[in-house]
């Protein structure tokens, strides 16, 4: 017989398929999901089934915790859970594994919008996992990059045991400055900056805002420490943010995919709010969609207040899309619609992605942005396709600037053979130029187009092989047109490529350097967002761009582009 809080969890499910609760993508399929697995779990061959008294105890024990800020905490009320915030509860605590009972999934991800209660959620959990899970020796972290940050589930969780007589005198917790504490089993709630000490066994980890982690260590050390219990909870709360090569973005992805039916995770629950592709940021119906707490915790007019605000300041629509439509983008001020960048290598678009190997033999333009001798190097070659152009890149690092602790995305991206790892401390242009003759034995290569600022040692190199080497410096007289031509191709889905994920990042972190609207050259925001791959495929672009019916207002720059040996 079902309870009030499953009953409730099971009509939001349904009022969201319906189409009477707005909704994106994701969490049509989180719903659905549910709603599949309650109709399987009859099954013999189901591995879970649903304990609708298990989801209800925690969503009642939540319930018992006391507002701490606000109107609701000047009037002493407690919390009420919103219907999706049942949802989450009920699902992501009442499936169990049939075979001994314990909790189904070990791994959840709440990505939301800002001031959607998220964080108040959070440390409702933390207090449950604490007290009342049944964990001797419970140990829960609220881990985050920096102090303000881990203080902010820890503290309303702290505030609300202090405001709970009750549940102090029933547990036999204490309250103490940094910690919670239960002094019958040893159970202990605290937060965490960076990574808990040696020999920490978590119980619960409580990842906050993982959108501003550069890598996954404080993950992946709470994780590893969870062996030695039986049923393990990892809590990600964040809202989208602005490094896509971060692990929080791969999480995302890897919880869509599970979505989507294209990668099996029966140990992650996700509820993903946020905006579909397609959608106009600037319409007020998209914030309905996106903050599941529109006018309960966070209030119309303060999101149509923001909404117009970045609607007429560039520089605040970074801000409000990620902040308050959960939309990642890596810069700020992003030139590129990296998300439409990427429809271009979707089967479901355009058929089968394209790859190199179907272009042997044809005609290729190569751009080449040569970095300093310990930075990133980008190849990039270039080929007519269809009604636009297709992309394929080769990135290369010395070792030691990959095993920086900051660039765990580059060493994913080696082990996965997306970038090329060179020995030692600095890059070695003879590996790099001898894949460029490579590529001139296997391609109809016209010319490789070159910043001189670091490539002239290697031009002339390839020139004594009869290679065509071009100068093209990165300044706004060379690479306005070939920055407006990548654009209208991302825009019509008409530059195509084989859906690499170095390139995406690049991409979304161009930001235009020029501050005039009539033109543009490629710059980037901090130092360590690349923006080497772009940059050389503009080159190429731009000497395609001579082909073309229209171009002669290139010719000004470009009449002499056979780089000097003098």
């Amino acid at each position: 017989m079902k309870v009030g809080y499953a009953a409730t969890a099971e009509a939001y499910a349904r009022d969201v398929i319906a189409g009477r609760i707005p909704a994106n993508k994701y969490i049509r399929l989180a719903c659905q999901r549910h709603l599949d697995d309650l109709d399987w779990q009859s099954d013999k061959d189901f591995k879970f089934t649903f304990d609708a008294k298990k989801g209800a105890k925690v969503a009642k024990f939540i319930e018992m915790m006391p507002h701490t800020k606000g109107k609701w905490a000047a009037k002493g009320e407690k919390l009420r859970l919103q219907p999706w915030q049942i949802f989450f509860i009920v699902a992501a605590f009442g499936w169990v594994r049939k075979k001994d009972g314990l909790r189904r999934f070990r791994k959840l991800l709440l990505l939301v919008p800002r001031k959607n209660g998220k964080s108040a959620l959070a440390a409702g959990i933390g207090l449950y996992m604490l007290v009342a899970d049944g964990e001797h020796g419970a140990e829960v972290y609220s881990g985050a990059t920096t102090e303000k940050q881990a203080w902010e589930v820890f503290r309303p969780a702290k505030l609300m045991a202090q405001k709970s007589p009750a549940l102090l005198s029933h547990f036999g917790l204490s309250v103490n400055a940094k910690n919670l504490h239960v002094l019958g089993n040893g159970s202990r709630f605290e937060a965490v900056i960076g990574t808990p000490g040696d020999g920490a066994s978590p119980s619960c980890a409580i990842v906050d805002e993982y959108h501003e982690h550069p890598t996954d260590v404080l993950y992946s050390t709470m994780e590893t420490g969870m062996g030695a219990r039986e049923q393990p909870l990892m809590l990600v709360i964040t809202t989208a943010g602005d490094n896509i090569a971060g692990p929080c973005y791969s999480m995302q992805q890897e919880a869509q995919a599970m979505l989507e039916g294209t990668r099996a995770d029966d140990e992650l629950f996700a509820l993903i709010y946020g905006v579909d592709e397609g959608d106009d940021w600037t319409d007020p119906q998209v914030l309905r969609k996106a903050n599941p707490n529109f006018g309960i915790s966070v209030f119309e007019d303060f999101l149509l207040a923001r909404q117009s605000e970045a609607m007429t300041s560039p520089r605040k629509a970074g801000a409000f899309k990620t902040k308050h439509l959960n939309i990642w983008i890596s810069a700020k001020e992003a030139y590129f619609n990296v998300l439409r960048y990427q429809a271009a290598a979707d089967p479901k678009q355009n058929g089968a992605p394209v790859s190199l190997s179907q272009f042997e033999g044809q005609e290729c333009i190569i751009g080449i942005d040569l970095a300093e001798k310990t930075d990133l190097t980008a190849v990039e070659l270039t080929f007519r396709h269809l009604d636009g152009y297709a992309r394929f890149g080769f990135y290369y690092l010395p070792s030691e600037t990959i095993e920086r602790p900051e660039n765990e995305h580059f060493r994913t991206w080696r082990d996965e053979g997306l970038l090329i790892e060179t020995e030692g401390a600095v890059t070695d242009d003879r590996e790099i130029l001898a894949d460029i003759l490579e590529f001139c034995a296997r391609f109809k290569v016209r010319e490789v187009a070159f910043d001189p600022l670091h490539s002239r040692q290697m031009a002339v190199e390839l020139m004594e092989q009869d290679v065509a080497c071009i100068d093209f410096p990165n300044r706004p007289t060379f690479m306005n047109e070939p920055m407006r031509k990548m654009d209208a191709l991302i825009v019509d889905r008409k530059l195509y490529h084989d859906g690499s994920a170095p390139f995406a990042w690049m991409l979304s972190n161009v930001v235009s350097r020029s501050r005039t609207s009539d033109i543009h050259s490629p710059t980037k925001q901090r130092a360590e967002n690349k923006i080497d791959g772009p940059v050389a495929c503009m080159m190429a672009l731009g000497r395609w761009l001579l082909d073309e019916e229209g171009a002669g207002n290139l010719d000004d720059f470009l009449s002499d582009p056979v780089v000097s040996l003098g």
